[in-house]
């Protein structure tokens, strides 16, 4: 059967016991039974239950009761999307820690969720488990990432984050000379009328390219507030099409290097600038 460009969604309201989703899927889409669970495995499943909110439907021989309805998102284009590598840095069982590449989701959508660093984990990890977001990451951007496997460790990352006691460095290539200050330069321009607290330290200026490469910490968590804050203060990150050169061709240079919390401190190498003199460490390991 021939399969139309154009996303679909079926929704199915079960009025029988017995039958599987695969089922179910087949008589409302048409679709074959291995494109079902292909897409089901991926993420484009949802099963609606009375009393529970909705979650994804990864198996097909389930057995679907009255009052079920299922959400069928099918979008070729998603599904045949393939995920970058991701490298896996920390397992500590309960949490692990990656380097999630530029490219890579940290979130899916109701079309799936292949894509993403979490689906990634829970096939690559051994032993297999579950895997939840402990922060989020740009797409476009690369770096570290928290995933926690278990409640306990869910429990103490969402404290931690909250009280703001994991300290988060990234490293960012942007236009232009940045000023050379011995001390931090702190940037706290509020974002979506919330407050916001960035603090940047040059680490090294190309003179031939015109380009600083920088170290980040941030204080809060606003939707691209490491991009946002650059970009009013007249320093665009390389690469950032939104919010800088909308015409660039460069992927962009913004990457989570370190991660420090409960006297664990974790980090990996830039990948934008030549090493500097101090051997590619970030120049600043206390607060500023």
């Amino acid at each position: 059967m021939a399969v139309s460009a154009e996303p679909r969604h079926w929704s199915v309201d079960i009025d029988t016991s017995g039958r599987s989703a695969v089922d179910w899927l087949e008589q409302a889409s048409s679709l074959s039974r291995g494109r079902i669970k292909d897409a089901m495995t991926k993420g484009a499943v949802w099963l609606s239950q009375a009393g529970v909110a909705p979650k994804r439907l990864r198996r097909g021989r389930k057995v679907l009761q009255p009052g079920d309805q299922l959400d069928f998102y099918f979008n070729e284009q998603v599904l045949s999307q393939q995920p970058p590598v991701a490298k896996l840095i920390v397992d500590e069982g309960g949490y692990s820690v990656w380097d999630k590449p530029a490219g890579m989701f940290s979130q899916g959508s109701k079309w799936g969720d292949h894509c993403t660093i979490y689906r990634w984990a829970e096939q690559h990890l051994e032993p297999r488990r579950p895997a939840s977001l402990a922060h989020r990451l740009d797409r476009a951007a690369s770096g570290l990432m928290i995933l926690t496997h278990d409640k306990r460790s869910a429990r103490m990352f969402a404290q931690l984050f909250r009280e703001r006691r994991i300290d988060k460095r990234y490293h960012v290539c942007v236009e232009g000379e940045f000023p050379d200050s011995p001390w931090p330069v702190k940037i706290d321009t509020p974002l979506d009328e919330k407050p916001a607290i960035s603090w940047l330290r040059r680490l090294q200026y190309d003179a031939d390219s015109h380009r600083s490469l920088l170290e980040v910490r941030i204080e809060t968590g606003r939707k691209h507030q490491i991009r946002r804050h650059l970009a009013g203060f007249g320093f665009p990150v390389i690469g950032d099409r939104l919010y800088g050169d909308a015409t660039s061709q460069a992927d962009l240079q913004l990457r989570a290097v370190s991660l420090t919390f409960n006297d664990t401190r974790i980090e990996i190498e830039s990948e934008f600038f030549p090493p500097p003199p101090t051997g590619g460490q970030p120049v600043a390991h206390g607060p500023p």
